[in-house]
């Protein structure tokens, strides 16, 4: 018996009949023989680390834009803080956490720089829009080079967990699996709780601003409400268990109206506050007008993305290509073409022997 397959009975000897399996896996959009070792999530997984999209997450904005400070999120550091979260809960449920892990460290690989600034011009500016959660299913998909060819080719509940982990409110256009729907609610508990946390540190926000009412339920210190919501969601959704239903991943009533307070305040202090504010219209502006330049230049843009607009027209290219840029390159790229340099070649003055040895 092969390794894998020794995971994959152990996967159906103790798992919850709530989990989903490796072995009833919808499969690939292009066939692949099983890995001797890996299940096929483990594989996924695996891909999606090893991937460009995912290694420039570090540099790309949470929420302020390069903050002076090593201890600021990016999106990377976002990432592996839904990705514990998500485990935390999907133990406590008995659910598949290879497969939780493979969707939770895909599911922003398809953000752009400068985080919902970059995402909201590009809305915009491509026709038929743009959202980053649909993008990052494009960069896994069609972005991303596999040896096999375009995308990475990842299992269906891996894709369709990341393209159902956004938005929150609505019980809508959930995920199919358990695990997917785990993402979903450990991606806001993350967001909220460690945007808190980067608002007291750069000075916007006090930690006596917090609406009382929310703190006094969810707790007064960053791993005192993460706590709260992780073991609450669990204890909860355990209840909620019903034979032959995909369960809805929840908090309690009074936990959850407490982290959607949170949140609210969170975009009205924070999100949509003058400091954010001011940064998206810089971001903007750089967004905007290298859409513009790319578009006018396509032939800067590297070989695929000339393919991409050949093939799906060069509006589609130029965000493909924007999209995928990290902060700094995206600056750097501004900087290269708008920003006034010398051409002059720079003369070095003659340094002769003698004056070498004195």
């Amino acid at each position: 018996m092969l390794i894998r397959q020794e995971i994959e009975a152990r996967e159906r000897d103790w798992l919850g009949s709530h989990a989903t399996l490796a072995v009833n896996s919808q499969g690939r959009m292009r066939s692949e023989a099983p890995d001797p070792i890996r299940t096929c999530f483990m594989v996924d997984r695996d891909r999606v680390v090893h991937s460009k999209s995912f290694r420039r997450l570090k540099h790309k904005t949470q929420v302020f834009i390069a903050p002076r400070g090593d201890h600021y999120r990016s999106r990377l550091t976002h990432t592996l803080e839904v990705n514990q979260i998500a485990k935390t809960i999907g133990a406590g449920l008995n659910l598949n956490v290879d497969l939780i892990e493979a969707t939770a460290l895909a599911h922003d690989v398809g953000h752009t720089p400068f985080a919902h600034a970059g995402e909201e011009i590009l809305d915009q500016l491509l026709p038929g829009g743009f959202r980053h959660n649909e993008n990052s299913i494009r960069v896994l998909t069609r972005v991303e080079q596999h040896r096999l060819g375009p995308g990475l080719n990842l299992s269906a509940e891996v894709l369709d967990g990341v393209l159902h982990h956004s938005g929150y409110g609505t019980q809508g256009h959930l995920a199919q699996t358990a695990e997917g729907r785990v993402i979903r609610l450990s991606d806001k508990i993350a967001y909220v709780q460690h945007d808190i946390d980067d608002s007291i540190r750069g000075g916007l926000l006090r930690l006596e601003e917090l609406p009382r009412q929310y703190i006094d339920v969810l707790g007064e210190s960053h791993s005192q409400r993460i706590a709260t919501l992780v073991i609450d969601t669990i204890e909860y959704s355990r209840s909620k268990l019903k034979a032959g239903e995909v369960p809805a991943i929840e908090p309690s009533p009074p936990v959850e109206a407490a982290l959607k307070g949170l949140r609210e305040f969170m975009f009205e202090a924070i999100y949509n506050g003058p400091v954010c504010q001011a940064e998206r219209r810089r971001a903007s502006f750089v967004i905007e007008h290298l859409f513009n330049y790319f578009r006018k230049n396509p032939q800067r843009m590297t070989p695929l993305y000339l393919e991409i607009a050949e093939q799906e027209g060069l509006e589609r290219a130029v965000a493909d290509y924007i999209a995928g840029m990290s902060d700094e390159y995206c600056i750097g790229i501004f900087e290269n073409v708008y920003i006034p340099q010398s051409l002059v070649p720079e003369q070095f003055p003659i340094i002769h022997r003698d004056e070498v040895d004195k």
